[in-house]
């Protein structure tokens, strides 16, 4: 745990109890889309704070759990409605309506894992080499079995109201076996962060945990996750 210690100081400066994100560890459970498995009552609440004036009228929040084969995050957020039109896997999601997921268990490397899910159960998974600000995400091989991710999306509309979307998602330790310090162990540390957009108006409305105010690739300014 030490040298991945050092590493973080080294690349994000000085840790504090409070930026780091505890992520405990849970035997596997199934998934249904709105996390309501007695497991998820280890994880804390984490906000998703707005990063424009049109996000700041919907809440949005995440939980995060692991086990010994991969990662349980579960997303939710406030809605007025479904805007997505996507309907195929590993399209340009981030077009529309989305969670976002990224993972960079080796923050002294330039690439890392990104996740998205859209309120149609639609999934964009790439790994993302990022040098000097290039990045292009590449898709995973042989994406199935043990190597794929579980998800389940519930939608909650309330006509004449604000609703909700949720999405529930469990990412095997196999699918990133491709990057270091996987799988996650007590005492590791990671960097990542968790997003959301929102194209209700037709213009984008962005959060995000870590404070990005442009790209959400600006991952030398992740935030840090210890695992327990």
């Amino acid at each position: 745990m030490k040298n991945w210690l050092y590493i973080l100081l080294f690349i994000s400066g000085p840790i504090s109890a409070q930026d780091t994100l505890m992520v405990h560890h849970v035997d596997d459970f199934p998934i249904n889309g709105q996390a309501n498995h007695p497991a998820w009552q280890q994880s804390k609440w984490y906000p998703l704070p707005a990063r424009n004036e049109l996000a700041k009228e919907l809440d949005s929040r995440f939980k995060l759990l692991y086990s010994d084969k991969g990662i349980y995050v579960y997303m939710e957020g406030k809605d007025q409605k479904i805007s997505t039109t996507f309907q195929n896997d590993f399209e340009d999601l981030y077009q529309a309506d989305v969670f976002e997921v990224f993972f960079h268990p080796n923050p002294s490397a330039p690439v890392y894992f990104e996740y998205e899910i859209n309120p149609l159960e639609k999934e964009l998974v790439l790994m993302v080499p990022n040098f000097q600000g290039k990045f292009y995400g590449w898709l995973p091989w042989h994406y199935e079995g043990e190597r794929k991710v579980q998800k389940k999306v519930s939608v909650k509309h309330i006509p004449g109201s604000i609703g909700t979307w949720s999405a529930e998602l469990f990412i095997p330790f196999a699918l990133l076996t491709p990057l270091e310090n996987v799988p996650a162990k007590p005492g590791m540390v990671w960097k990542g962060n968790f997003c959301r957009l929102d194209y209700d108006t037709g213009k984008m409305a962005k959060w995000s945990w870590s404070p990005l105010a442009g790209t959400f690739h600006d991952y030398k300014k992740y935030g840090v996750f210890l695992f327990k």
